[in-house]
């Protein structure tokens, strides 16, 4: 028999209690009500509030009110269209399983006063607050990217865990360009030279863009965003930020506000920054590698070990559900035509769906690590993946892993890489694995399978009406 659904509904916001203990005003990041949300934005003199939502491109999408509007009893409304409109701003057409509502109507924004903080690059005193999406009824949206996520962990809770995941995002500062047809290029540093690739780990590399990381830093710090490390990667002018270990949703939401906070501290210096998985031809593609463990909810022990510290049941079968169901989710991973470009041998990525211990060349890593630290790294993500759907997706596999007992294979201890290619090749492929699987519609909501298909199926229908350089470079003068 299927699982039965819980229908999730949204907190209600704390009241005023008879007795309030002093407000803590000096928090960078959250409130507890809207009282102390009232206060906090005083204190700060903020003048307006961005409330803001992902759509299921990762995009922020909301609008922005007069400080003296945001209360408890203001009605905020999205379109239901907003979440049926590709990354290039189209509908696509109706199908089976993609449908548009015959209404178009509106959907409310319920503002998480908890990821209530300030915009430091605005001009004018400005706050910002992640929203949770519902319908007339208050019930959550299923097919929103905060509610996938939270609908995955739902299934962690129902068994006493709690999942811990800590993300890494790659991405790449390239010089400006107005001209789509134009390839990219690496900015110039500090020095003045423009910077070459085969920095791993440079420092010179780092202090090339000093004054902009002191803005990310700066930015995070008055937003709450906790850097771990900041790295040069392989690329030229690619950077590499690690997050600090914690909740899902909670490191969902520092990633879609860390994505901002890049690209405005670059735009700041006349730099973009872009997170595409692959934006320079040559040169490596930008990942979103999620670290994972999953302890109970009681006592904080980490399943993954059993108590004498050798590695359990559970985390086997947590590594055999990634093997056997991420391929089949990788494009919620790997969301793009420009995506693929990435997953190709020889570029420092994996192309496969292996696992073993401390091997950066397979898909699922384990790292050299205690008992109570041990975790699988997911090395498959794109940092163009919503992060919400990517830790969505590599939760859910692992769940599915552990439910139905799946064991993995026997670790890699070589090259994983040698061989044949163990991923779908390219979008459409990727997008007909999703449909197929149906413990996907278990885990993500049937409405969230055929949402998000039909999305990904309209987005290649327009890369496929774009005539590349290459082919009129090798097409036009010799077939």
């Amino acid at each position: 028999m299927p699982a039965k659904k819980t229908m999730l509904r949204p907190k209600k916001q704390a009241t005023m209690a008879k007795k309030s203990p002093p407000l803590d005003l000096s928090s960078t990041r959250g409130v507890s009500s809207w009282r102390e949300a009232a206060q906090w934005l005083r204190a700060r003199g903020i003048e307006d509030i961005e409330c803001i939502t992902p759509d299921l491109a990762g995009v922020a999408r909301g609008k922005m009110m007069p400080t003296a509007k945001f209360t408890g009893d203001t009605s905020l409304a999205l379109p239901s269209a907003l979440y049926r409109h590709t990354i290039s701003g189209e509908y696509p057409d109706e199908t089976a399983n993609f449908r548009y509502e015959p209404r178009d109507s509106d959907l409310k924004l319920v503002p998480d006063l908890s990821t209530l903080s300030v915009v430091p690059w605005e001009s004018d005193p400005t706050a910002q607050v992640i929203c949770d999406v519902v319908d007339a009824e208050g019930n959550f949206v299923p097919y929103t990217p905060r509610n996938v996520l939270k609908n995955v962990l739902s299934l962690y809770t129902e068994k006493g865990w709690k999942p811990v995941v800590a993300p890494e995002i790659e991405f790449y500062l390239v010089a400006m360009n107005d001209d789509p047809d134009y390839p990219l290029h690496p900015p110039k540093g500090r020095s003045g030279r423009s910077i070459v690739g085969g920095q791993s780990y440079s420092i010179a590399g780092i202090n090339e863009f000093d004054e902009l990381i002191d803005d990310i830093y700066h930015f995070s710090e008055k937003q709450g965003l906790e850097i771990d490390t900041l790295i040069h990667e392989e690329g030229p002018a690619q950077l590499e930020i690690n997050l600090r270990h914690g909740d899902p949703i909670e490191l969902a939401d520092q990633v879609f506000l860390f994505k901002r906070t890049i690209r405005e501290a670059a735009l700041k210096h006349g730099i973009y920054a872009t997170f595409m998985a692959k934006p320079m031809q040559g040169q490596p593609g930008s990942a979103m590698h999620i670290h994972q463990s999953v302890v109970e909810i009681d006592s904080g022990r980490n399943i993954f070990s059993n108590p004498d510290g050798s590695p359990s049941k559970e985390f086997f079968s947590f590594v055999g559900g990634m093997q056997r169901y991420v391929p089949n989710a990788l494009v919620m991973l790997a969301p793009y035509v420009n995506s693929y470009r990435r997953l190709t041998p020889d570029m420092a990525c994996p192309v496969n769906n292996a696992w073993g211990y401390d091997n950066r060349t397979t898909a699922f890593r384990v790292p050299i690590s205690g008992p109570q630290a041990r975790r699988v790294e997911n090395r498959l993500p794109s940092s163009d993946a919503n992060p919400y759907l990517a830790l969505a997706a590599s939760l859910g596999c692992g769940w599915l892993g552990i439910v139905n007992n799946i064991e993995p294979t026997e670790p890699t201890a070589d090259t994983a890489n040698e061989g044949s290619i163990d991923l779908p090749r390219g979008l459409l492929e990727a997008v007909a694995l999703l449909e197929g699987e149906e413990q996907f519609d278990r885990v993500f909501g049937h409405e969230f399978v055929g949402l998000y298909a039909g999305l990904k199926r309209g987005e290649f229908e327009t890369f496929m009406q774009v005539i590349s350089p290459w082919e009129r470079e090798f097409l036009l003068l010799n077939v």
